[in-house]
């Protein structure tokens, strides 16, 4: 089976021209929630390049890794939106060219913008906006196709919801201009997923396995009260709902409970255990709590005077 040989190749213009206003260290530091964040597009471009490597279908394969290597590119466009939003910041506090007073209150408007400064010299730090380090740990794939483009499909609409926001907070029109194509993009990544999760047929439920079809369309209407709620999720032609307590525990048929075979030896040694450590209900011994107590100090219960 040939492979085709892969390289990366840096081309120095960003994806899409940023054009920033004015400095603004504390805008910078909220902007790494999609640099270093667990949304943020660097842990989108770690899942989508090891969800690619091991992807056997040559389709999903190629999309997987075009769409990671513009995430990358995503994650130079932020980050130089950061690194030119702590411009100022980073000249002023190398050379001291403010008044200690001033420079100290322009690193400490807010956010994480000193830390920004002080540790990372203005650049982007692989953080997200609170400072935490970007962890390998928000990259979810489980290595199956029906599963992984799910997960892709959510991870695509919570960065879109998280540029959304970000938006709303600066009113700089060059940032918001950029911000609006990487949160475009988010849609564009969204629909090839979706469709190439539907070009696998069938791709519900996922993975090989079929489910119990006693329990398949079952819902359990386990939260019962004021604000119980009906609609096509737990009614409907697709669902039995059993709103009846009784029926809803041991629905096995069995008696609800835990239970092991022990070897022999296992059982006396529990035996001992259960007989050693047994409670005797009957009495009420003294404790330090009744003894240290007192009218003065909190008596365990009412004192008469």
């Amino acid at each position: 089976m040939k492979r085709k040989i892969r390289m990366f190749m840096h081309n120095k213009r960003l994806q899409y021209t940023v054009r920033v206003s004015e400095p603004n260290p504390v805008l910078a530091s909220l902007l790494l929630e999609q640099f270093g964040g667990p949304d943020g597009e660097l842990a989108a471009a770690m899942r989508y390049f090891t969800q690619g490597l091991a992807e056997e279908d040559p389709g999903r394969k190629d999309m997987l890794l075009d769409i990671a290597t513009e995430e990358l590119s995503h994650l130079e466009v932020i980050g130089s939106i950061v690194a030119m939003l702590n411009k100022g910041a980073k000249g002023q506090l190398a050379e001291a060219a403010l008044s200690e007073a001033d420079l100290y209150m322009s690193l400490t408007r807010g956010g994480d913008s000193h830390t920004q400064a002080l540790l990372y010299g203005g650049g982007p730090a692989l953080t997200n906006s609170s400072g935490v380090p970007w962890t390998a740990a928000y990259v979810d794939s489980r290595g199956e196709p029906t599963v992984d483009l799910r997960s892709n499909i959510a991870a695509e609409s919570r960065a879109k919801i998280v540029y959304e926001r970000l938006i709303n907070i600066t009113d700089d029109p060059g940032i918001k201009d950029a911000l609006g194509f990487l949160m475009t993009r988010e849609i564009a990544h969204q629909k090839s997923f979706e469709k190439a999760l539907y070009a696998i047929e069938p791709n519900f439920p996922p993975g090989k396995l079929p489910g119990k079809p006693e329990f398949t369309d079952v819902y359990y209407d386990m939260s019962q009260g004021e604000g119980d709620a009906t609609g096509p999720w737990n009614s409907g032609d697709n669902w039995q709902m059993v709103s009846d307590r009784g029926e809803q525990a041991a629905v096995d048929g069995g008696d609800g409970q835990a239970s092991v075979k022990l070897p022999a030896k296992d059982t006396k040694v529990l035996d001992k255990l259960a007989e050693r450590t047994q409670s005797h209900p009957v009495g009420d011994p003294i404790t330090g709590a009744d003894l240290g107590a007192g009218p003065g100090a909190g008596a365990t219960t009412p004192v008469d005077k």
